[in-house]
């Protein structure tokens, strides 16, 4: 395939890259996004910001709470809310899955990353994860230390 990179499809806008060490990722679920037109936009632009924003079940539908779309600046007084809640759009089925394993399981939907698909449209990856330890985060700091390092010795050695 011969793809340019500044082609506006197939784009991460956002990524949290901090949840994969703070979470153990169980399962993903790639869900779009109810935006208005500013915030496409503005995510066209590439600068949103999703680190600290997680997602929650209210009312049968999720919502991703916390995320930083910044405003458009040539929107003037059509302008969207920064930090506003944003409706998750997944089938009932999913839906249901998502919000049973959250309830009974205790685990929590974290968004890793929003990206436009083929279509151009914008999509977010949400993960339901659980919660490392103290314990674990420094297993997986020290796993990446050690493949770091040996990846040097084996560039070294030839």
């Amino acid at each position: 395939m011969n793809q340019k990179k500044s082609d506006p499809n197939n784009k991460t806008v956002a990524e949290n890259r901090k949840a994969r060490f703070s979470y153990e990722v169980l399962d993903t679920v790639e869900a779009g996004l109810a935006l208005t037109g500013t915030e496409v936009k503005s995510l066209r632009q590439g600068q949103a910001n999703i680190q600290e924003s997680y997602a929650s079940v209210e009312g049968g539908e999720i919502w991703l709470i916390n995320s930083y779309v910044p405003e458009y600046l040539q929107a003037n007084r059509f302008n969207h809310e920064p930090r506003r809640r944003r409706k998750l759009l997944l089938n009932k089925r999913e839906m249901a899955r998502l919000a049973q394993s959250v309830e009974r399981e205790g685990m929590t939907m974290v968004p890793l990353k929003i990206y436009f698909n083929d279509k151009g449209r914008a999509k977010l990856l949400l993960a339901v994860a659980k919660g490392k330890k103290l314990h674990d985060k420094r297993e997986t700091e020290k796993q990446r230390d050690w493949n770091r390092e040996k990846g040097r010795l084996l560039k070294e050695r030839g």
